[in-house]
């Protein structure tokens, strides 16, 4: 994990609770695949590397490195903080309830972080007409640690919140694009899962 390539680190946020799904929502089958395990997959072939935060992926025959949140119970953001410090690379950070996310959103992701701006620390996109950013499918740069240990320090775990407008790069989308606004559909809920289910049988 070591040196400055052109392509980030993949990493595969997956410590979560799951406590509104009920069950563990990694090992939830979509397209023949547990979703970590067609997570991991889309990541890997995207980034050529791969880590696991928050658990050990052998269970589902992935073969990565994986980190255990240095400091538990805070969130997606304490993920991130904890990649970050121990790789010291940018790292292409997506949570593992996504079962639609494709390689091609992913591709567009890594080059507009190519060609971000100087001051960038999170690129990601972006719901044009709202504001709302897709903060668990982004990519994090190093330098953007010891502002997440300062906010979490302070409580502040929202990511959009801990890297302000002026610190991102965006790729914007419009909801109404299907095709984009589909990678981005998490299944949290036994309600999302029903509606990813639909969404399945209809791909």
């Amino acid at each position: 994990m070591n040196g400055a390539p052109q392509t980030p680190l993949g990493v595969i946020l997956a410590g979560g609770k799951s406590s509104r799904m009920g069950r563990d929502k990694a090992w939830l089958s979509f397209f023949g695949q547990p979703m970590l395990a067609r997570v991991a997959s889309v990541v890997q072939n995207v980034t050529g590397e791969l880590c696991v935060s928050g658990r050990d992926p052998a269970a589902f025959g992935i073969r990565a490195p994986w980190l255990p949140d240095a400091k538990p119970g805070q969130g997606p953001a304490g993920g991130v903080l904890t990649v970050l410090e121990a790789t010291g690379r940018p790292c292409l950070v997506v949570s593992c309830d996504l079962p639609f996310l494709d390689e091609a959103t992913l591709a567009r992701l890594v080059a507009a972080w190519r060609d971000r701006p100087a001051g960038a620390r999170m690129t990601t996109y972006r719901i044009a007409a709202t504001g709302y950013v897709e903060s668990l499918v982004a990519i994090y740069d190093p330098e953007g640690a010891p502002l997440l240990r300062e906010s979490l320090a302070r409580g502040q775990r929202r990511l959009s919140a801990i890297f302000p407008e002026s610190l991102r790069c965006h790729i914007d989308y419009d909801k109404a694009d299907r095709d984009t606004a589909r990678a981005f559909f998490n299944v949290n809920a036994p309600p999302d899962l029903l509606l990813a289910r639909d969404m399945e049988i209809g791909s």
